[in-house]
């Protein structure tokens, strides 16, 4: 399951606090300040989707996230291999590496890090 482009603002803002209140959330947004309402109307969509919970502190939530940030953006890179790529990983590689200028030295750490992952699948 996806979040919509405002979900994920709101979850990279409970990502990053790890627990946080609804005024909390509302604060970090710039004026104009969105309604109290609308916060808490997407809030509960993603509780119903199975991205936050809360805990109770007299009439407040407190949000804490159910899905680590990673384990959320890998599902949505693979599912964007699957979709576009054909399922080939190579395939977006190519085409990530092509496509967004990345300078040589960007390209030479990222030859790292693969020749990395290379020599740990060997062992």
């Amino acid at each position: 399951m996806q979040l919509s482009k405002t979900e994920e603002q709101i979850m990279e803002l409970i990502w990053k606090n790890e627990k946080v209140f609804l005024k909390d959330l509302i604060d970090c947004f710039p004026e104009p300040k969105p309604a109290t309402t609308t916060i808490a109307t997407l809030l509960k969509r993603m509780q119903d989707k199975g991205f936050v919970g809360y805990t109770l502190f007299g009439n407040s939530r407190q949000y804490y996230p159910l899905v680590e940030k990673t384990d959320y953006f890998s599902k949505h890179v693979k599912g964007i291999i699957k979709n576009y790529f054909g399922d080939s990983a190579l395939q977006f590689a190519s085409f990530f590496t092509t496509t967004s200028n990345l300078t040589t030295s960007e390209l030479e750490d990222l030859k790292k890090i693969i020749d990395l992952e290379i020599k740990r699948k060997r062992k």
